[in-house]
């Protein structure tokens, strides 16, 4: 990948997005979203779960991700 040197940062970010309207745009996120999930892929139980409260549902969501890093820890290893 060649390396671009920018003077601004409004210089920057002119070639970093794409216009809304261009065909490929949707091909780039989809590969984005493959290559994420293939780098860190993410373990949410189906279902719907209900919360007595917003920290209730946090909670639960972060035990998730804690089980999420320690399965690829182990993974690693």
């Amino acid at each position: 990948m060649p390396i671009r040197r920018f003077r601004t940062l409004p210089d920057e970010d002119e070639g970093v997005w794409m216009p809304p309207d261009r065909p490929e745009l949707l091909v780039t996120i989809g590969a984005t979203w493959a290559l994420a999930a293939r780098l860190c892929p993410q373990r949410f139980p189906p279902g719907v779960y209900k919360h007595r409260s917003i920290e209730d549902a946090n909670r639960r969501t972060e035990e998730w991700e804690r089980e999420t890093i320690r399965r690829q820890a182990a993974a690693r290893t």
